[in-house]
C-alpha cells in the first residue's frame, strides 16, 4: 500500500506550487534594494519572499524528519520547526529593535494559540459535527506551555509593581531563560524516549512509525533524498537570513509611515510573517481531519517558541549589543494569560467544532485590535 506521504512526495502540492511561484519575490527584493526603489517596494517585496522561504524550510524539515528516521527526525523539528521566527527576532536584535522583538513574542503566542488553533478548528470543522483528537498530547503541551509563558511573564510582576528593577530585571530574565533551556532538553527527552507512545497517534498520521515496531513495518515504503531536501533545507536557511535583512532595515520606516507602532508591529505582523508555514500545515491537517496533527503543530510551536525561542533570544542579546529582558506591559500579560487560558479550555477536551474556533478567532481579533489601537 502507498502511504499518503508517498503520495504527496512524488506530485508537488498546492502549498509546494504556490511556494514555488513566490520565489519570483526575491529577485524582486533584491533588485529593489540594490536599485533604491524606495523602502516601499523593499518592505513588501521582501515580505512576500519570506512567505515562500518559509514554507519550504517547513517542508525540508518534514521531509528530512521523514528520511533520517523518528528520533532524528522529531530532535530535526524541534529544532528547525520555527527557525523563521528565530531569524527574524535574531536580525530584528541585532538592528536595535528591542521592543520590536519583544512584542513578537506575545505577538507569536496569540498567533499560535487563537489563529492558528482557530483556523484550523473552524475550517476544519466545516462539514463535520465534530472533530477528535487525543487529549493527552493537548494536555501535556498545555501543562508544559502554561509554566514556561508563565516563566516569561513572571520578571514582569516586578515592574507592575512600580519599582524600579531593571538591572536585577535582566539577571533575573537570564535565570529563567537557563531554566527554560533545561526545561526544553527534559521535554525533548520526555517525548522522544521516556514517553514516546503519547504521541505515536499524531506519528502514524503523519506517516513515520515508532522505533521498536519491525524494521519492515518501520520503514516507510518511499523514503524521501536526504541531500537534496537538506540543500533545500540550507538555502531556505540562507534566504530567510537575507530576506531578513531587507525587511528589518525597512520596516520601522514603512510601519511608521502607515501609523502602526512598534508594538502593533512585533505583536501582529512579525508572527505573520513568521508563522505562515506552520499555519497552514495546521489548517490542512484539519481539513483532513487529522485534528491530532493539528493541535500539536499549534500547541508545540508555541512551546518550542517559549522554550527555545525566547531563551536564545534573551542569552544572545548581550552578545549581539542590545539585551533583552522578559519585561511586559500589562495588555501583553493579559494578551497571553488569555490566549494561554482559552486554548487549554478548548483542547483539553479532545473535540473541536467550527464554532469553537470562530471563538478563537473572535478573541484573537480582539486582542489584536486592542494593541493597534493602544498603540496608536
Amino acid at each position: 500500500m502507498v502511504s499518503t506521504h508517498e503520495q504527496s512526495s512524488r506530485t508537488p502540492t498546492l502549498r509546494q506550487l504556490a511556494a514555488t511561484g513566490l520565489l519570483a519575490a526575491l529577485p524582486l527584493s533584491w533588485a529593489a534594494a540594490w536599485w533604491h526603489w524606495g523602502d516601499l517596494p523593499v518592505f513588501f517585496s521582501s515580505a512576500l519572499a519570506i512567505l515562500p522561504l518559509a514554507i519550504w524550510l517547513s517542508t525540508a524539515t518534514e521531509e528530512l524528519s521523514l528520511a533520517l528516521g523518528p528520533s532524528i527526525g522529531a530532535l530535526l523539528n524541534a529544532l528547525f520547526g520555527n527557525a523563521t521566527e528565530l531569524i527574524i527576532a535574531l536580525v530584528a536584535l541585532r538592528a536595535g529593535l528591542v521592543d520590536i522583538v519583544k512584542a513578537s513574542i506575545t505577538g507569536t503566542v496569540m498567533a499560535n494559540l487563537l489563529l492558528a488553533l482557530g483556523l484550523s478548528m473552524a475550517l476544519g470543522g466545516l462539514g463535520r459535527q465534530e472533530q477528535r483528537f487525543q487529549p493527552v498530547v493537548a494536555r501535556v503541551n498545555g501543562s508544559a506551555m502554561t509554566l514556561a509563558v508563565l516563566a516569561i511573564l513572571i520578571p514582569s510582576l516586578a515592574l507592575a509593581s512600580g519599582r524600579d528593577v531593571a538591572a536585577g530585571n535582566l539577571a533575573f530574565s537570564h535565570f529563567v531563560a537557563w531554566v527554560l533551556l533545561a526545561v526544553y532538553g527534559l521535554t525533548l527527552l520526555f517525548s522522544l524516549r521516556t514517553h514516546r507512545a503519547l504521541y505515536a497517534v499524531a506519528e502514524a498520521e503523519y506517516g513515520i512509525a515508532p522505533d521498536d515496531e519491525p524494521v519492515q513495518a518501520a520503514l516507510p515504503q518511499h523514503r524521501p533524498p536526504l541531500l537534496p531536501w537538506l540543500m533545500v533545507l540550507l538555502a531556505a536557511t540562507a534566504g530567510v537570513a537575507v530576506e531578513s535583512e531587507l525587511f528589518v532595515g525597512v520596516v520601522e520606516t514603512v510601519t511608521e509611515g502607515f501609523g502602526l507602532s512598534a508594538l502593533f508591529t512585533g505583536v501582529v505582523l512579525l508572527p505573520l510573517l513568521g508563522g505562515t508555514a506552520e499555519y497552514l500545515t495546521a489548517v490542512t491537517m484539519a481539513r483532513k481531519d487529522k485534528m491530532d496533527l493539528a493541535v500539536a503543530v499549534a500547541l508545540g510551536s508555541t512551546l518550542l517558541v517559549a522554550l527555545l525561542v525566547v531563551p536564545v533570544l534573551v542569552l544572545v542579546g548581550p552578545l549581539l549589543g542590545h539585551p533583552l529582558d522578559l519585561s511586559f506591559d500589562v495588555y501583553e500579560l493579559v494578551a497571553v494569560a488569555t490566549a494561554v487560558l482559552v486554548s487549554n479550555l478548548v483542547s483539553l477536551d479532545g473535540r473541536s467544532d467550527w464554532l469553537e474556533g470562530v471563538l478563537l478567532l473572535a478573541a484573537y481579533l480582539i486582542l489584536a485590535a486592542g494593541f493597534y489601537f493602544q498603540g496608536g
